[in-house]
């Protein structure tokens, strides 16, 4: 044996290397446990990683296909669906303007379609509750504020009979107004008081304006106001009628009585008198109004007189968008 000057074995060449001690089973098991808890752990950190993958993989589809078939509505929570027999009544937050849809789960009207500058807020609503013809529209008046976003309704949607008063204004909005109505060979309708117009459950009854009313000057006055009754609950509509139309329509004699007043005129000082609102009789008011306008609206007077009566207010510019669902026997309200 040949040992270098440390007295460590050297070894010779062609020798083969001796059987080193091999160590206790406990040193060598030890390792090999460790090894094997390390792949396990690796091994959950794949199956984490893959987990986390699929649920937010799943999360998106859900939304993409939710998008797909509600658009913008799966996300805002405007879900309203309408059942057999109910009626979906959806005062539009456009400002300072007016827009209401009217639904069943087969017909749609639209009153009014607010400004142009929120034209946007009327079609996105029709699309996201699926709306793709529209039985009737209603243009209350002439003003921009409630025509203004009718143009564009009447280019892309299909539209069954378009109702407006028989009167005209000198404005560049009214002119494309009626241009939209020929270019688009829509059938147009003048309302005659006491008349219905129906699209399915939806029955609506023309108030007002009466057909010798059209020597105001006021074209608010000419505003066409419509009452819905269906089963035990009913909606009046009065676009921006003030306290003349107001006084006609309580000589017309007609019942004007509903759970639901659509103020007049975005509760301006001019409508809502105290013998109107008794005839009514509303358990809501809705005020369609914008925030902070320029005319003040809605005019304290209005307000108090509301809160005399026990009225419940609901407003635009606080609530946004109402919607009241109708099944004949109770109204439910949403904002």
């Amino acid at each position: 044996m040949v040992r270098n000057r440390e007295n460590q074995r050297i070894r010779m060449p062609g020798e083969r290397p001796r059987n080193r001690r091999r160590p206790p089973f406990h040193d060598s098991v030890r390792p090999v446990r460790a090894m094997r808890r390390r792949r396990s752990y690796q091994r959950r950190g794949v199956n984490r990683r893959g987990c986390a993958f699929f649920v937010v993989s799943l999360l998106i589809l859900i939304f993409a296909v939710g998008y797909f078939f509600f658009g913008d509505r799966f996300f805002s929570g405007d879900n309203l669906i309408a059942g057999d027999g109910e009626i979906i009544v959806s005062f539009l937050d456009v400002g300072q303007g007016d827009s209401i849809v009217i639904r069943s789960n087969t017909h749609a009207v639209l009153i009014d379609g607010g400004g142009r500058q929120t034209q946007s807020v009327v079609m996105n609503y029709l699309r996201d509750a699926g709306i793709t013809r529209l039985d009737y529209v209603v243009a209350t008046h002439p003003h921009s504020d409630h025509i203004g976003g009718l143009i564009t309704v009447l280019g892309r949607m299909e539209v069954g009979t378009l109702l407006m008063p028989d009167v005209t204004h000198n404005t560049d909005t009214f002119r494309d107004f009626l241009m939209a109505i020929e270019n688009n060979d829509v059938d147009v309708m003048f309302p005659v008081p006491g008349e219905n117009i129906r699209a399915g459950i939806i029955d609506l009854l023309m108030v007002a304006p009466p057909e010798n009313f059209y020597n105001d000057d006021d074209l608010n006055n000419h505003s066409i106001v419509l009452r819905m009754a269906h089963g035990q609950t009913s909606f009046l509509f009065t676009g921006d009628a003030e306290a003349a139309s107001e006084q006609q329509m309580l000589l017309g004699g007609m019942n004007l009585s509903a759970d639901v007043l659509k103020v007049g005129h975005h509760g301006s000082r001019t409508s809502t008198t105290e013998a109107f609102l008794q005839a009514v009789n509303p358990t809501y008011a809705v005020i369609q109004v914008g925030a902070g306008n320029q005319f003040g609206h809605p005019h304290s007077e209005v307000i108090d007189r509301l809160h005399i009566h026990g009225v419940t207010i609901l407003r635009n510019d606080t609530h946004g968008t109402i919607r009241m669902i109708t099944n004949g026997r109770e109204i439910r309200a949403y904002d």
